[in-house]
This record gives structure tokens, sequence and C-alpha cells, in this order.
């Protein structure tokens, strides 16, 4: 009999007890899926802006500008022919930016085939300019400072020019000098042209 009451108990404890009570069962938890990070929004791309338009070279015609006046300059009286010329670099008095050195070049070319003047060389300009300790750049923007200059090169006359008046169309005065005394022997003036 012991040995069917051990049994008993070996069966009751394997398969549980019966006299307990069953614990009440919980509900499952309740599994909520989670929400997804919001991602951030990258800024409105601003609306592309035109891309400005560069200013435009004013560019001018020099030659046809310079012409006429050195046309005109070329008829004076009592200039010897051969007279040595120096070309100043032409001075820029407008409100603006005007390319001097075009302008000038256009004196130079407009001058190249004459016969009544022989013209100082760029070259010969730059080398008396040295030697004086004058800029190469130099435009000799003071009459006086020209005619120095002239004097060294033996020059007999100078031919000044001043750009004046809006940039975009100056006025050019001319004026040819005689070294020896400073006198304006000829003076003209025109508009630029475009």
């Amino acid at each position: 009999m012991k040995k069917y009451l051990f049994i008993l108990l070996a069966t009751l404890v394997l398969t549980g007890c019966p006299t307990r009570t069953p614990e009440p069962q919980q509900p499952p938890a309740t599994v909520e899926p989670a929400q997804p990070e919001s991602i951030p929004t990258p800024p409105p791309t601003p609306a592309p802006q035109p891309v400005p338009v560069p200013p435009k070279i004013h560019t001018l015609d020099w030659q046809a500008s310079v012409a006429p006046l050195i046309q005109q300059m070329l008829g004076v009286q009592g200039v010897a022919p051969g007279s040595v010329l120096l070309i100043n670099t032409v001075k820029n008095n407008t409100n603006g930016s005007v390319q001097t050195g075009k302008a000038t070049a256009a004196l130079y070319s407009a001058l190249a085939s004459n016969n009544k003047f022989t013209l100082i060389s760029q070259d010969k300009l730059i080398s008396a300019k040295q030697t004086l300790g004058l800029s190469v750049d130099d435009s000799l923007e003071s009459r006086s400072k020209a005619i120095g200059l002239a004097r060294y090169v033996n020059a007999q006359y100078v031919l000044y020019t001043d750009a004046s008046g809006d940039a975009k169309l100056p006025e050019l005065e001319l004026q040819l000098m005689l070294v020896q005394s400073g006198e304006i022997v000829w003076s003209g003036k025109g508009l630029a042209q475009e």
C-alpha cells in the first residue's frame, strides 16, 4: 500500500496539484506597432535666381572718332613737313572708364602715313620716360609734363588729347602745341563714335 500511495503522490506532483486554485489568467499584453520616427523634411529649396547679365563692354570706334579731327589738324598752315610730333596718351576726364590705350593707338594709326609729321615711336617714348624717372604707364596728364618729355626727345610738336563728359560717348579735344613756346597752334573737338 505504501507503494500505491507513493505512486499516487508522484502522479499528483507530476500532473499538478488539483487542490490548487488556478491563478486567473491575464489577458495577453497588446503590442502596438512603433510609430516610425518622423523624417525631417528638408527646407524648401529657393526658387532659382536668374544669373545676372554682366554689363556690356561699351566699345567706341576710336579710329572713326579721331580720323576727321586728324584731317583737320593736318590742314594747319605753318607746320614744316617732317616736323617731329610726340603723341601724348589720351587723358581721361570722363565720368567713367575709357579705353585710353585704344584711343592713343588710333591716333598713332591715323597719323602713321602722313607726310606732315614724323612721329616719335612708342619705344622711344617708353625709353625716354624711363630715363626721366617716369612710369612707363604715366599718361603725362599735365601739358607741362608732356612738353618736357617732348623737349627731351627733340620733338617740335605735342598732340595733347583729352576725353571728357560721358564715358559712354565722350567728347574728344585735340590740341597741337608748339613745344618751344607751349603755344596751341591748332585745336579741334568732336564726339567719339560708337
